[in-house]
């Protein structure tokens, strides 16, 4: 995600980080702070200690990405690691939509 935030930001993609925990130890937004720094996340992490967003978004695994386009409307979702080159490809498609 970092990649795709350095390479599309300026075409107008917004990437936002939303961190549920699996475990107790990984509420602490101390942590969550030294993570991104250590992983070189710059893009916005947003904290979802009690699952709402989660739960919104009907998620149910680690990692869940979902792209919404400009309505607000989820367009594209991808459980678990791998399918990037399918994900890419719907990132440029709807910043060509706009």
């Amino acid at each position: 995600m970092a990649d795709w935030h350095e390479r599309f930001k300026s075409q107008g993609l917004v990437v936002i980080g939303i961190h549920s925990p699996e475990f107790p130890w990984e509420r602490s937004l101390d942590k969550v702070k030294s993570a991104c720094k250590e992983l070189g996340i710059s893009y916005p992490v947003a904290i979802d200690n009690g699952f709402a967003t989660w739960k919104r978004y009907g998620t149910r695994y680690w990692p869940t990405l979902h792209l919404i386009d400009k309505r607000g409307i989820v367009r594209y979702t991808r459980f678990g690691e791998g399918g990037y080159a399918a994900m890419e490809a719907m990132i440029r498609r709807l910043l060509d939509e706009y």
